[in-house]
């Protein structure tokens, strides 16, 4: 029996796996050296303790019914049945196992012999086999050009994207310099890179120009990194290549829209969509005062006066949920506190996915304009002629001070009423804007306006249309000029000619009189001197003696 037992030992111990003799209680009844070295035990320390002293205590309920159901119908269980099994470990720490169990007949009764096999680097091992095939399928599947080579600069590996990039298949490549995708004349900033790679440095974003396989140049950007092995040694290098042919051209065109924005002589200024400046150029300095410096990254709100703050905030809301454009009249206020009137004109800003990010204003001063519409209103109002505006509906939209004293009625009232309401015959008055539609003016087209209190005016109107600054009609703009006493002194000067010319007849009717009678004195004294002339005494009177 001695020499049974120490065969039975030396067995235990010329397994290369840790085994654990087990009852059918669960109480260990015998390991080996293998097994308290990997679950690391004294000597003699396990025989005797529970088996689910070797199992993590967060296992070890499940495990004891797995044990009872297993003793209820024994057989042998061999490794590799991909059950994800874990050891305890004395100091707490858990490592992943592989068991095969196996039925024994003892003396002292039924055990089961478990061989236990820590599968830690095997785990690794497949983790990291794992691991590279996810890379590769990474870099075959990229639409980015990778490319790995030895420090010499020979290619060993070559995906679909560098084929696509630089027209060389893998087979084509593979085995090949990758001084033969450089041209000539830089050759040397391939060596200049291959040095930091050797020192175990990156290259991030190295501007270059590369050659395809049919000769053409592009202009590149490469990244680089060290392929190091398991000891840190650097054996190679890891290129990614992009061809930035777009990119430089959207770089330009940048560089462009950059400095038109910046010289523009508009005031334009960017914000985030939570009115954050994030750019502001020359003329947004010179309408507003503040500098770049003192204003990029504080809120647009600022430059507007405290009761006008919401406006700009509303836009924005308004951009956000969809408007292309919001035109927006308001008042803005300066570095120095003066207020001003402006005019913003709000688009927004998307991002290559077409999302709203921001908005861009374009600030207009409309300072001189409002001092031009003052100035006018001001001509318009010192006007003696009644001049108003006229909607293609045929109400007053606007009237000056000259139209509130020829009709008596205040402004507030004049407006939206109907043009034609204010003369002695409406429908001759509705006529005038109706033509003014269709053929663009009138010319002294003459309306009598009744005044508020009955009195009646003689008006000669001229109209025109008026357009906005894209050439659409907005409306009539009409000027009256009371022509009463005009019509007056011309009826007084009529009359007066009817009497001056009814004397005239009078006094050539009297004439024709005055000229009949004298020519029969005439005629008669003729007649007298003709019978004298045959009278008895020729030489002296009648009935004289001498």
């Amino acid at each position: 029996m001695p020499s049974q037992r120490m065969g039975f030992e030396g067995l235990l111990e010329a397994v290369p796996d840790a085994l654990v003799g087990v009852d059918e209680s669960g109480v260990i009844r015998f390991v080996n050296r293998r097994a308290e070295s990997l679950f690391g035990y004294a000597p003699g320390d396990l025989v005797g303790a529970p088996l689910e002293t070797l199992v993590p205590e967060s296992l070890r309920q499940i495990h004891v019914e797995h044990r009872e159901g297993y003793c209820s119908a024994r057989g042998v269980r061999p490794m590799g049945t991909d059950l994800k099994l874990s050891g305890r470990r004395a100091d707490g720490s858990e490592f992943p196992v592989d068991i095969a169990l196996s039925p024994m007949e003892a003396g002292s009764g039924r055990l089961v012999i478990a061989a236990v096999r820590d599968m830690t680097d095997r785990e690794e091992a497949d983790k990291e086999r794992e691991r590279r095939n996810r890379l590769s399928a990474v870099v075959e599947s990229s639409g980015e050009a990778i490319i790995s080579s030895t420090l010499e600069g020979i290619i060993t590996s070559w995906n679909p994207a560098a084929e696509r990039l630089y027209g060389y298949s893998s087979q084509e490549s593979i085995g090949k310099p990758t001084g033969s995708l450089i041209p000539d004349g830089r050759t040397g900033e391939l060596k200049a890179i291959m040095d930091n790679i050797r020192a175990g440095r990156t290259v991030e974003s190295f501007e270059t120009e590369c050659v395809r396989k049919d000769g053409t140049l592009f202009p590149a950007s490469l990244s680089l990194s060290p392929i190091c092995a398991t000891d840190g040694t650097v054996i190679g290098s890891s290129t990614i290549a992009h061809d930035v042919t777009e990119q430089r051209k959207a770089f330009g065109t940048a560089q462009l829209m950059e400095a038109v924005i910046e010289f523009s002589g508009e005031a334009i200024v960017t914000t985030t969509l939570d009115g954050i400046i994030t750019s502001w150029n020359q003329a947004a300095g010179k309408l507003y005062g503040y500098s770049c410096d003192e204003i990029i990254g504080q809120s647009g709100r600022r430059l507007s006066p405290q009761d006008r703050r919401q406006e700009f905030g509303e836009a924005l809301a308004r951009i956000v949920a969809g408007d292309h454009v919001q035109i927006l009249q308001t008042i803005c206020v300066r570095k120095d506190g003066t207020d001003f009137p402006i005019v913003l004109t709000v688009s927004p800003i998307r991002d290559k996915d077409g999302a709203i990010v921001g908005a861009s204003t374009i600030s207009r001063d409309l300072t001189e304009q409002r001092e031009a519409v003052d100035a006018a209103r001001s001509m318009i109002e010192a006007s003696l002629d009644s001049l108003v505006a006229i909607s293609p509906e045929g109400r007053i939209t606007d009237a000056n001070e000259a139209t509130v004293k020829a009709t008596g009625v205040p402004r507030n009232k004049l407006i939206g009423t109907p043009f034609s309401n204010y003369f002695t015959d409406p429908v001759k008055a509705d006529k005038i804007h109706q033509r003014v539609f269709t053929v663009g003016t009138a010319v002294n087209y003459p309306l009598t306006l009744r005044r508020q209190d009955g009195q009646l005016t003689e008006v000669l109107y001229n109209a025109s249309v008026y357009r906005d600054a894209a050439g659409n009609v907005l409306g009539v703009f009409a000027a009256a000029r009371d022509v009463t006493q005009q019509i007056r002194a011309q009826k007084e000067a009529a009359a007066q000619q009817a009497r001056e010319l009814e004397r005239l007849a009078e006094l050539e009717r009297f004439q024709r009189l005055t000229v009949g009678r004298e020519l029969r004195m005439i005629k008669l004294k003729k007649e007298i001197e003709y019978l004298r002339k045959f009278g008895p005494n020729r030489g002296g009177e009648p009935n004289d003696e001498r």
